[in-house]
Formats: C-alpha cells, sequence, structure tokens
C-alpha cells in the first residue's frame, strides 16, 4: 500500500501572508490539524493547529474581542512560521510503512506528498490508522489465530495449504517478528467459526498457538 492509496488530496493550504483569523477559519471549517504553506506556489512550511493557538494571545489576556479579533487579523502566517523550518515530505509512490516511521521518528503527524514541485496531497496519522485497520481488520464474522513459528522455509505455505485444503477460506493472514518473544508470529483470520479440526491440525504439526478469537460481529 502507498502514500497515493491513503492521503487527502483536497488539500488546503496557506499563504505566508495569509492571518491567522483565516487560518484558524479554514482549520475550524476543515476539520483539520494542519496546513502547508506556499510561496508563490512553492511549499515553505507546515502550520498546525498547536502552532496557532501557542501565537494567539491567551484567553487570560485584559484585551477586548475586538482587539483579540485585530490582533489575529493583523498576525500572518510568516510571522509565527519557523525562519528555518525542515519541511519534510514523501511522495504518492512511498510506502505507507516508510511514511509511518518518517512520522515517528520525526515526531510530526502529517506529511505534506509532493509530486516533483507540486503539493497534491498530505497523509496524516488518521491515514495510517485507518491503513492499519483495513490490514488487519476483516468485516465479516470469522475466526483469528495467533500462532507462533520458526524461520524456516514453508513454514507459512505448510499452514496456509493445510487450512485450504480443509475447505475453510483464508480472509487475512499477517506475519512479524515479536521482539519480545524473540520469534515470528502469524495471525490468520479464517471465515469460519468452527475451527475446531484445523487447531487441532495446527498443533499436531508442532506449532504454538497463542490465542484462537472468534468474531462473530462486523467488528473486533
Amino acid at each position: 500500500m502507498k502514500v497515493k492509496d491513503r492521503m487527502s488530496t483536497e488539500v488546503k493550504a496557506v499563504q505566508l501572508d495569509t492571518s491567522l483569523t483565516e487560518a484558524f477559519r479554514l482549520m475550524k471549517e476543515g476539520n483539520i490539524r494542519r496546513l502547508p504553506v506556499q510561496d508563490k506556489g512553492k511549499l515553505v512550511g507546515i502550520i498546525t493547529l498547536s502552532d496557532l493557538n501557542q501565537a494567539a494571545p491567551s484567553s487570560a489576556t485584559s484585551l477586548s474581542v475586538h482587539e483579540l479579533n485585530y490582533l489575529l487579523a493583523k498576525t500572518k502566517i510568516k510571522d509565527i512560521l519557523p525562519k528555518k523550518q525542515e519541511v519534510i515530505t514523501v511522495t504518492p509512490d512511498t510506502y505507507i510503512e516508510t511514511a509511518a516511521k518518517i512520522m515517528r521518528k520525526n515526531k510530526v503527524s502529517g506529511l505534506p506528498v509532493m509530486d516533483g514541485d507540486k503539493l497534491v496531497g498530505i497523509i496524516t496519522e488518521t491515514d495510517l490508522f485507518d491503513a492499519l485497520i483495513d490490514i488487519l481488520g476483516v468485516k465479516k464474522p470469522h475466526s483469528r489465530i495467533d500462532i507462533y513459528i520458526s524461520e524456516s522455509p514453508g513454514t507459512l505455505a505448510d499452514l496456509t495449504g493445510m487450512i485450504a485444503a480443509k475447505g475453510v477460506n483464508i480472509l487475512n493472514t499477517v506475519a512479524y517478528y515479536d521482539d519480545k518473544k524473540d520469534r515470528y508470529k502469524v495471525i490468520i483470520r479464517v471465515e469460519t467459526m468452527e475451527c475446531e479440526p484445523i487447531i487441532k491440525e495446527i498443533e499436531k504439526r508442532g506449532y504454538d498457538i497463542e490465542s484462537v478469537i472468534t468474531v462473530d460481529k462486523m467488528e473486533e
């Protein structure tokens, strides 16, 4: 899965001369928390709701509402944007997991998506969460079997082949390395609520089953 499969393409951006009042309005209307900043069509930064709140006068101020609104309208994005802000971006063909690693490493919650010099989208932590849910979740009744396996070649093929031989459909399979157990773990979701024959065969073949869960609702 790539960034282009999950990014938002209707990107709201601001200019250096955009006022804080306008930036607040765009975020509120779009229910968003960040805005790319452009200057003559070039991406020069990104501003977050937290940045705007920090730049706005405190709610404890003695200023009147009129004075507060005047200050917000007078203050521009260029006045609060860090002078040497490093703009971290990805491309539409960046893999989702790479984007996640970049966000985590740089402690940011969103990345502008660039196609050459053109801003074509934005990918956020919410988009990554939705992608993870789609990858790991199954929206129909099923059984989930968590199994620890060895690194031997053909192990996964052995498991999936056995399940197929029993005439059971596999809805989803995920494998990852469990650092705490120092072993590989496979999560297999099968389209049956009666998985006892599969469980017995898995155990017969010497695999270590951690847990079995049946899910009879649309979501786990």
